[in-house]
């Protein structure tokens, strides 16, 4: 994996765990189970949802919509790097 990827990486996740973080008032590890911990409600996820495709300009549609790839702070990164090509 290159230096940029990693970097991106990193900071793809440091985003994504600041605003879980905030939203549930603990820091969250990135491969925590965010739904079976029960710190995510349905109406959270959707703003998961809209929260990626803002803050990492990505549209998430159809299959890409599965509970799985908002599972932790790891799922939604990996998320994020496919959708931006840079798997």
């Amino acid at each position: 994996m290159s230096q940029d990827l990693t970097t991106t990486a990193e900071s793809i996740a440091q985003t994504i765990a600041a605003f879980v973080s905030k939203r549930v008032g603990a820091d969250v590890p990135a491969d925590k189970d965010l739904f079976e911990s029960g710190l995510v409600s349905s109406l959270f996820a959707m703003e998961l949802v809209v929260h990626l495709e803002q803050a990492f300009s990505v549209q998430i549609l159809g299959d890409d919509l599965k509970r799985d790839n908002f599972r932790s702070v790891q799922a939604m990164t990996a998320l994020v790097l496919r959708l931006n090509g840079a798997e």
